[in-house]
């Protein structure tokens, strides 16, 4: 069954990146900027960005995530494109590119920090995200949403281990203990697999290797439209 407002305290842990403030689309406008640089002789623009999504997943695997690994892969697409390596000019384009990802610009997601306000009134709120510690705690500090949890925690994937860990940390009981965010990849299987139950918000801009299909059938997963929803249910 899922909790209603006013229920029983529950601890509600919660996702950053396109969960609490927009990330991906950031991300997204440097690809089609990229897109619109790079001119291949015989590919389009979707096999351009199908060859950055294999660059970017095997990266993902040996430098985690953020937007060091993400300048990695641009280099590294349009070396797979040429068959050469890419040249200085080339690179410092594509760091003219990306500036807006070291910039620390934050747009908060709309009704987070009304609901973050009104939720902790009644919850134990936590923060969980992955990603590059330093860069990650920079989006922390610039979004001033720290104060809202009761503790952040930064690493570098999410599996099942990586709740099964913090649950055991913190003493949570699974029953009454929900992980919030728009990832189906890192978010809500690996929390249902570690036993909590599960919020899905999706994000229209979420990252094409965090989706992944959910069980319809699980009732410990519930969607929501929007952020503020969440008032309605915890």
């Amino acid at each position: 069954m899922h909790t209603t407002a006013g229920s029983p305290r529950q601890v509600l842990i919660f996702d950053a990146d396109d969960t609490l403030w927009e990330n991906n689309i950031l991300f997204e406008r440097v690809i089609d900027n990229y897109l619109d640089w790079v001119a291949h002789p015989t590919l389009d623009r979707t096999q351009i960005r199908a060859i950055l999504n294999d660059v970017e997943a095997a990266n993902a695997i040996t430098h985690g995530y953020g937007s060091k690994m993400f300048l990695r892969s641009l280099g590294e697409t349009l070396e797979r494109l040429y068959a050469r390596s890419a040249t200085e000019a080339e690179l410092r384009h594509i760091d003219t590119l990306a500036v807006a990802l070291l910039e620390d610009r934050m747009e908060l997601v709309p009704g987070v920090v009304e609901t973050l306000t009104a939720l902790g009134a009644r919850h134990d709120l936590m923060l969980l995200t992955k990603g590059d510690t330093e860069e990650q705690q920079r989006k922390i500090d610039a979004s001033a949403l720290a104060h809202h949890f009761r503790s952040t925690h930064i690493v570098p994937e999410k599996g099942v281990d990586v709740y099964v860990d913090l649950m055991r940390e913190h003493a949570l009981a699974p029953e009454t203990t929900w992980m919030i965010g728009n990832s189906p990849k890192s978010d809500i299987l690996p929390a249902r697999g570690a036993g909590l139950g599960a919020v899905f918000i999706p994000n229209a801009h979420t990252w094409v290797l965090e989706q992944s299909e959910l069980d319809p059938h699980d009732e410990r997963v519930l969607t929501l439209a929007a952020f503020p929803d969440l008032l309605r249910h915890f």
